[in-house]
């Protein structure tokens, strides 16, 4: 699972935009009908999947798709202040002196959830994960060069 998670994210840095006329039928009308209420919708490739970045009740949200619709990931931008305790006092105390600056809660399409959280101290920032109960998993940083979203 947290692979798949992992492969999200990186896909997610190298994502290449994607005309809404270029996109498979069937991924059109899964989005559709997962998310009908979507609005200002960009879509993105990311190896074999498709990206959609919208707001969905003004909320930042993406959701991931491969090729023949199905749902592999829906990724919902949240403030910090909406972050499991956990979460926050684990970064508070490891990672000192660094800030919250972007955080999202991940699921996948069994409803298993994992958080991201970006930190940032001057021009250094990288991500720390966590899975559904706010437990630690890894830090990922950020290569050189890579764009993230």
């Amino acid at each position: 699972m947290l692979l798949i998670f992992a492969l999200a994210i990186a896909g997610c840095t190298n994502a290449q935009k994607v005309n809404d006329n270029d996109l498979p039928q069937a991924v059109k009308t899964a989005f559709q009908k997962q998310f009908p209420n979507a609005q200002k919708v960009e879509w993105g490739k990311e190896d074999k999947d498709f990206e959609a970045e919208f707001k969905l009740n003004s909320v930042e949200t993406s959701a991931v798709f491969d090729a023949t619709g199905t749902l592999k990931e829906t990724e919902v931008e949240l403030d910090a202040t909406k972050l499991p305790a956990t979460i926050t006092d684990y970064c508070t105390k490891n990672f000192a002196g660094y800030k919250i600056s972007e955080a999202a809660k991940s699921t996948d399409p069994k409803g298993v959830s994992t958080y991201e959280v970006e930190l940032s101290k001057g021009k250094e920032k990288f991500d720390a994960l966590f899975d559904a109960n706010g437990n630690f998993l890894k830090k990922e940083v950020e290569k050189p060069g890579e764009d993230k979203d």
